[in-house]
């Protein structure tokens, strides 16, 4: 089968219109947008080695077919990135519903998973590649920075000024980690496996330098420290070599993490000792070896992670699973680092507090700038927002269309995407905005691993929660609602769902953003204030959202 070029993915701007109304182009241009910001579009595929926007080049060039000529009221299914149909709906139901990656309970492990996806029956969506809201790496750039921002608070007097984070993985996901220490105040250094990801991320403004070696490195780490200079340093190596080497010497970071695809055994993480080619073919040859080399390796990688806990780091999981599958090598006490959600996040979910998007579709950066000054003239109390706005302007390089996350929470997102809706009806934007935000949201995500670890009423791997976001959003008159499974291995790890709406700046949009975002949030709070946190109970009271007490512990 022919592949597509690169150039394929120029991303589109202006108001010219190719589909019959603005929901269904602004849900092409988002589709577009992922595989211009992709990792490998040739392949379809927008991040971690099988996160893809669609499942083969025919079911690509179905879905664009469809979203251009289809009507508002009719909605395409989608089962794991392939068009099965057009339904006859009403103007009121979303453009697009689908579901990918979802696989029955018993049967949700890789090698089925692998099985299923080499035959061409599904493939994985990831998060926001497979409902094409990926913005490139600012999508988790704010997270990445708040978790920092929290570690500085709680162990370090407020500042990592002077402080060293040791981090992997530069790829979609990870290749915000530079940029988010930088922004931080930190010395932070990055070990990538691929050097390509290491030129990629200096070109595109999120790495400052790249090392030789890591005695080059540490000297670089060691300078920007003694100044309280902040800087990003990538070193090409494995993490699995590196952080035991460095354990060995002695050297203790102030904060350690991983964001390497080390939830994927077989197309994500790589061992030491094999070419990045040699890797490629053991994937087809002896793909048992690979995995086995591959678990190994972050048994090493772990092991130091906990060593440097020991001696005193601060060490988290960032959310790749690298912590459950080092246990199933056998490093039993691999759960000993905590996961990023419960340890520094969870007090924000609580409150439906979470990743918000937006997108400008005229691809107009003057159109991020309004709503930037927008949003701080709406939250001027929102210290967490108006700290955000004004770093990311200055320092968060925009990567195909311009693009915008912020964490608000209940009432804020809606309050500002109603009055984007009204700009946009004034003329005073160049063009719609696409809203939405990423799966890792209060209602929108169970992972037991992850978004869900630990809750305090035992709740950890109850699905329900996301699969009634996306009815409930649905309900609400949303332009896209998805349904993904998969994580570690790509199969039973988490569900969660994802929603997008275009606010193009009729009455019809108001609607749909007004009951979307505010349905949305409220049954984050729901499903917190259930399991019986206070801070959860606390909002629900205080913006009057029906909750129904008693649930939970």
């Amino acid at each position: 089968m022919p592949h597509e070029s690169r150039q394929e993915f120029k991303v589109t701007g202006g108001p010219a219109l190719r589909c019959k109304g603005w929901r269904q182009e602004g849900l092409l241009r988002l589709l577009e947008n992922v595989l211009a910001v992709g990792e490998n579009p040739k392949d379809l595929v927008v991040y971690a080695a099988l996160g893809k926007a669609a499942r083969d080049w025919p079911s690509y060039r179905r879905i664009v077919e469809t979203l251009r000529t289809m009507d508002e009221s009719e909605t395409l299914v989608v089962q794991s990135g392939k068009p099965i149909g057009l339904l006859r709906t009403h103007a009121r139901a979303p453009i697009v519903v689908m579901a990918n990656c979802n696989i029955v309970g018993q049967w949700a492990n890789a090698e089925t998973f692998y099985d299923l996806e080499q035959k061409g029956l599904i493939c994985w969506g990831g998060l926001t590649a497979g409902d094409w809201q990926y913005i490139g790496s600012q999508g988790v750039i704010q997270g990445t920075y708040e978790i920092l921002s929290r570690i500085a608070e709680r162990h370090f007097g407020g500042s990592l000024a002077g402080r060293f984070v040791l981090t992997a993985g530069l790829g979609g996901m990870g290749g915000a980690q530079p940029l988010a220490g930088r922004m931080a105040g930190a010395a932070i250094l990055c070990i990538e496996v691929d050097e390509a990801r290491i030129v990629k991320r200096i070109e595109n403004g999120y790495l400052d330098a790249s090392a030789a070696d890591l005695d080059i490195a540490l000297g670089m780490i060691r300078q920007a420290q003694s100044s309280g200079r902040a800087l990003s340093v990538g070193l090409c190596g494995n993490a699995a070599e590196i952080y035991p080497a460095l354990v060995a010497r002695g050297i203790v970071p102030d904060v350690v993490t991983d964001q390497t695809s080390a939830h994927d055994l077989l197309y994500g993480y790589v061992p030491p000792g094999l070419s990045l080619d040699a890797v490629r073919r053991l994937r087809s040859e002896d793909p048992k070896r690979l995995m086995a080399e591959s678990r190994a390796a972050i048994v090493r990688h772990v092991e130091a992670m906990l060593a440097f806990r020991r001696a005193g780091a601060v060490v988290f999981d960032n959310g790749n699973l690298i912590r459950t599958q080092a246990r199933e090598g056998g490093v039993a006490d691999a759960f000993d680092i905590p996961i990023f959600t419960e340890a520094f996040l969870r007090p924000l979910f609580c409150r439906a507090i979470g990743p918000f998007r937006w997108i400008a579709l005229s691809n107009d950066p003057a159109d991020i700038a309004a709503i930037d000054d927008l949003v701080l003239a709406l939250f001027p109390d929102n210290r967490i927002v108006t700290n955000w706005i004004r770093l990311a302007r200055d320092a968060v390089p925009f990567e195909g269309l311009p693009a915008r996350i912020a964490w608000l929470g209940h009432g804020e997102r809606t309050a500002l995407a109603l009055a984007v809706n009204r700009m946009v009806a004034e003329g005073r934007l160049a063009g719609p905005v696409a809203f939405t935000r990423d799966h890792l949201d209060a209602g929108a995500m169970a992972h037991p691993n992850i978004m869900t670890e630990r809750m305090r009423d035992g709740s950890d791997a109850i699905a329900d929660w996301p699969l009634l976001n996306a009815m409930i959003t649905c309900s609400s008159q949303a332009d896209l609602v998805a349904i993904h499974s998969g994580g570690g291995g790509y199969a039973g790890y988490m569900t969660s769902a994802g929603v997008t709406l275009i606010a193009d700046g009729t009455p019809a949009a108001e609607e749909r953003l007004r009951l979307t975002l505010d349905n949305d949030t409220s049954l984050g709070v729901m499903r917190y204030a259930d399991a019986g946190y206070d801070e959860a109970i606390d909002e629900a009271s205080r913006k009057g959202i029906a909750h129904f007490p008693g649930g939970g512990a």
